[in-house]
């Protein structure tokens, strides 16, 4: 009997040790932490071997343009990986720097015929300096040649923004240049209201044109002009840009008219509704890639852009069918001049 009692007591304690607490909680698996990150995407930072572009802006130019010409010279040159540097003019120093390449000046001018053959492995360009040819490692922006696109596009301009298109124009007598002009004018008030048949009290035909002769005195050219606004009731003015001096075009903008030109006077004259002008700045986008590749002597010709607008005369949806004709004469869409 006792040995029953020693033997059923060893069995508990074998039970109650193999259903004891030695049971270890499961732990959950640590999260995988990865021995690598990738790094972000690198950004090119220049250096002083960067090939480096100069633009030579001067002292006095209004800071809304100078900015323009900066903008567009640093996105270029960021654009291409270049360094991008402004100076108000060049020094020998400046050519010494093995990593120029580019120069783009504006005038007056800081030397380029004379600096150019020092520097053979730098190109220039010359914006709107006088005198200077291409040639070389030279490029100019071609002189603007286009007579009869202005024209044409004060012509449509005014009429969309005159009544009865009462439009006007002044020209030299006997220049044949000024003469396509005056066609290309009445064309482009054609192709704004086909006939143009306004309701006119006496018989004028508009656009009405005025010539002054080549002997006349440039003091006495405001009184051709109000033969015009006054005689004529023209209401919007433009002027042939040989004759149209800043005094003339100053004394016109008091008389009450709307005015569209090539070249702006400043002060703004009165009604200035826009100026048609060449781009320059879509001209040395155009030169950048040949002047980078070094390839010099280039003619650019800058086309024809709009600045100076004044938006409470020529509105958001007026302007914009004014951009589409002046780019459909561009690309050669329209017909200026009479067949």
């Amino acid at each position: 009997m006792r040995f029953k009692k020693i033997l059923l007591i060893l069995l508990t304690i074998v039970l109650l040790t193999a259903c004891g607490g030695n049971d270890v909680p499961e732990v959950a698996a640590p999260t995988v932490v990865p021995s690598h990150t990738p790094p972000p995407t690198a950004t090119t930072i220049p250096t002083l071997s960067t090939p480096l572009a100069l633009l030579i802006l001067p002292a006095n130019l209004d800071k809304e343009t100078s900015d323009l010409y900066q903008k567009t010279v640093y996105d270029l040159a960021l654009a291409s990986g270049f360094r991008f540097q402004v100076r108000n003019g060049i020094t020998p120093q400046d050519l010494a720097d093995p990593t120029l390449r580019v120069v783009i000046a504006l005038p007056p001018d800081p030397g380029i015929a004379n600096y150019a053959p020092t520097a053979p492995n730098v190109q220039f360009l010359a914006v709107n300096i006088p005198n200077i040819t291409a040639g070389g490692n030279i490029s100019v922006l071609a002189p603007n040649t286009q007579i009869e696109a202005p024209a044409f596009l004060a012509g449509y301009t005014l009429s969309m923004l005159i009544d009865e298109y009462q439009i006007g124009m002044l020209y030299p007598e006997g220049d044949q240049n000024a003469i396509a002009a005056v066609n290309a004018f009445a064309n482009g008030q054609r192709y704004y209201c086909g006939l143009c048949s306004g309701i006119y009290f006496e018989p004028i035909t508009y656009p009405a044109v005025l010539s002054i002769p080549s002997s006349e005195d440039p003091n006495k050219f405001g009184a051709y002009a109000n033969v015009l606004i006054n005689d004529n009731d023209v209401d919007g003015l433009y002027i042939y840009p040989s004759i149209a001096s800043d005094d003339l075009l100053t004394y016109v903008g008091t008389q009450g008219v709307l005015l569209v030109g090539t070249a702006r006077p400043e002060p703004r004259p009165g009604g200035w509704v826009m100026t048609i002008t060449p781009d320059t700045i879509k001209a040395i986008q155009t030169a950048w890639p040949q002047l980078i590749a070094g390839q010099g002597g280039q003619n650019v010709q800058s086309p024809l852009g709009l600045a100076d607008v004044d938006t409470s005369i020529l509105t958001e949806g007026k302007l914009r069918l004014v951009q589409e004709t002046l780019n459909a004469l561009l690309a050669g869409r329209i017909l200026m001049a009479n067949p």
